[in-house]
C-alpha cells in the first residue's frame, strides 16, 4: 500500500518539457498587467483619453477569447507543437508591430493580433503538459504553470511600472520578443510533435457562436462597473446576446456530441464538471479580490502604483512556499487541498473587509502572503482535479473549457466587487466588496466539496504523450 501511495518521478523529459512551455507562457500571462500599468503614457503619446485607451487592453481579451474555442479543433488537426509554435509567431509579430505602432489605431489593431496569439498559447500549454504528464503525474506539472500564472499579476505592475519610468511605453512590448524568440526555438528542439489529423473536422457554427458569445460576454462584464449612462448599450444589449448565444452552443453541442467544436457533455464527468464549476465560482470570489487590493492600498493607505506593486509581492512569496501541493494533490487527490484552500483564501481576505487606515501593515503583508500561496494552491488542485477524468483525446476541448471559465469567472468578479466597491463609495465601499468576496468564497467551497477526493486510475492509452 506505501508503494501505491508513493507517486511516481516526473522524470527529467517531463521537467524539461514543463519549463521549456513555460518561457513561451511568460509573455502572455506578464502581458496584460505590464501594459495596464504603461497605459497612462500611451494615453498621452497617442492623444486619446483614458476611456478609449482601455480598447487596447479590451481589444487583447476580446481576441483571446474569441481565439480560445477553435484551439480544441486545431491541437488535433494540425498538432499541438505546430499549433503552440504558430501561438508564439503571432504573438511575437503582434508584439513587435505593437511597438512600431504609428497610431492608436494601429495599436489597438496589433493588441488584437497578439491576442489571437495568446488564446492559442494558453489552452496549448496546458493541453501540452497535461497530455504529456497522465493523471498521475498531471498536478506536480501544472504547479510551475499556476506559479508563474499566480505570480505574473504581481510581478507585471513592478515590470510594468520600471519600464515605463525608464524609457518608453513601447518597451512594454519589446520585452516578448526575445522571450518568444527563444520559447520558439526551445519548443522545435523539445516539445514532442504530433501527426496531423486531416480528418478533424472544424465546427465552424459552434466555433462562431461560442467565441462570439464569449466576447459578448466579456465586453459587457468589463463595461458593468463603468458603465455611465448607456447601460443598455453596453451591458444589457451584450450581456443577453452572450447568453443566448452561449445557450445555443450548449444545445448545438449536445446535439453534435463529439463532432462539437468543444463537447459539452464532458461536463458530465464528475471530476470536472465539478472542477469547471469551482473555478468559475473561485475565480469570481478570488481574482476580484486580487484587483481589489492594489486599489485599496493605492485609494485607502495613499501608496504609489510602484510601491503598491512591491507591496503585493507578498502574494509572490506565499505562491512559491506552495510549490509542494502538486505532489500532494497527484497523491490524495484535489479535494482536500481545494477545501482547505478556499477556507484560507476566505479567512486571509478578512482583515481587508474589516481594515482601517491604522492597521497593521504586519497583519495585511501576513494576509497576503498567505492568500498568495491559497490562490496558487486552490488554482493547481481545481485545474489539477479537472483533467483527472478525461482521456488524451478530451485533453483539448477540456483546455479550452478551463480557460474559458477562468476568463469569464475573472472578468464576472472583478465587474461585481468593482461594482459594489463604486456603488456605496469610500473605505466602507472597499469593505463591503471583501465581505462579498469572502461570501463569494464560501460559495465557491461547496462545489469545491464535490470534487473527488482521490483520483480513478487511467487505462493506458489514455496516459500517451502528445507524440
Amino acid at each position: 500500500m506505501a508503494n501505491e501511495e508513493k507517486p511516481e518521478p516526473l522524470g527529467r523529459p517531463l521537467i524539461r518539457l514543463a519549463l521549456v512551455v513555460v518561457v513561451g507562457g511568460v509573455a502572455p500571462l506578464v502581458d496584460t498587467t505590464v501594459v495596464n500599468v504603461a497605459l497612462p503614457a500611451m494615453s498621452d503619446e497617442v492623444h486619446v483619453g483614458a476611456q478609449a485607451t482601455q480598447w487596447v487592453t479590451t481589444a487583447y481579451l476580446l481576441a483571446l477569447a474569441v481565439t480560445v474555442p477553435v484551439t480544441a479543433w486545431a491541437s488535433d488537426r494540425f498538432g499541438s507543437k505546430r499549433l503552440w509554435i504558430a501561438g508564439l509567431a503571432l504573438f511575437f509579430i503582434g508584439s513587435g508591430l505593437c511597438a512600431l505602432a504609428w497610431d492608436f489605431r494601429a495599436l489597438v489593431a496589433f493588441r488584437a493580433l497578439q491576442g489571437i496569439g495568446a488564446g492559442i498559447m494558453l489552452p496549448v500549454l496546458q493541453t501540452i503538459l497535461v497530455r504529456a504528464a497522465g493523471p498521475s503525474k498531471t498536478g506536480r506539472v501544472l504547479t510551475v504553470v499556476m506559479l508563474v500564472s499566480t505570480i505574473a499579476p504581481i510581478a507585471g505592475p513592478l515590470v510594468g511600472g520600471a519600464i515605463v519610468e525608464a524609457g518608453s511605453w513601447r518597451w512594454v512590448f519589446v520585452i516578448n520578443l526575445p522571450i518568444c524568440a527563444t520559447a520558439i526555438g526551445l519548443a522545435l528542439r523539445f516539445v514532442p510533435g504530433a501527426p496531423a489529423q486531416a480528418e478533424k473536422r472544424l465546427d465552424l457554427t459552434g466555433v462562431l457562436l461560442l467565441g462570439i458569445g464569449t466576447v459578448a460576454l466579456l465586453y459587457a462584464l468589463s463595461n458593468a462597473a463603468n458603465q455611465g449612462g448607456n447601460a443598455t448599450v453596453r451591458v444589457w444589449t451584450p450581456l443577453i446576446a452572450g447568453v443566448a448565444l452561449t445557450a445555443g452552443f450548449v444545445a448545438l453541442s449536445l446535439i453534435r456530441g463529439t463532432r462539437s467544436a468543444i463537447p459539452v457533455r464532458l461536463l458530465a464527468h464528475k471530476a470536472f464538471g465539478s472542477a469547471t464549476a469551482s473555478l468559475l465560482l473561485t475565480g469570481v470570489a478570488l481574482y476580484g479580490a486580487l484587483f481589489l487590493i492594489p486599489l485599496y492600498f493605492q485609494q485607502q493607505r495613499g501608496l504609489t502604483a510602484l510601491t503598491a506593486g512591491a507591496v503585493l509581492a507578498l502574494q509572490g512569496v506565499g505562491s512559491l512556499l506552495t510549490r509542494w501541493v502538486g505532489g500532494v494533490v497527484d497523491r490524495i487527490g484535489a479535494r482536500p487541498i481545494a477545501v482547505v484552500s478556499v477556507l484560507l483564501c476566505a479567512a486571509a481576505t478578512v482583515p481587508f473587509a474589516i481594515a482601517t487606515p491604522h492597521t497593521s501593515w504586519v497583519l495585511l503583508g501576513a494576509a497576503l502572503t498567505v492568500r498568495g500561496g491559497a490562490l496558487s494552491a486552490v488554482n493547481i488542485a481545481i485545474t489539477a482535479g479537472a483533467f483527472s477524468d478525461l482521456s488524451h483525446e478530451e485533453v483539448p476541448a477540456g483546455s479550452a473549457i478551463v480557460r474559458l471559465v477562468q476568463q469569464l469567472g475573472g472578468a464576472a468578479g472583478t465587474a461585481l466587487l468593482a461594482t459594489i466597491a463604486a456603488a456605496v463609495g469610500a473605505a466602507a465601499g472597499f469593505h463591503a466588496a471583501f465581505f462579498c468576496s469572502i461570501g463569494l468564497t464560501l460559495v465557491a467551497l461547496i462545489t469545491c466539496i464535490g470534487i473527488p477526493a482521490r483520483r480513478r486510475t487511467q487505462p493506458a492509452a489514455a496516459l500517451r504523450a502528445d507524440s
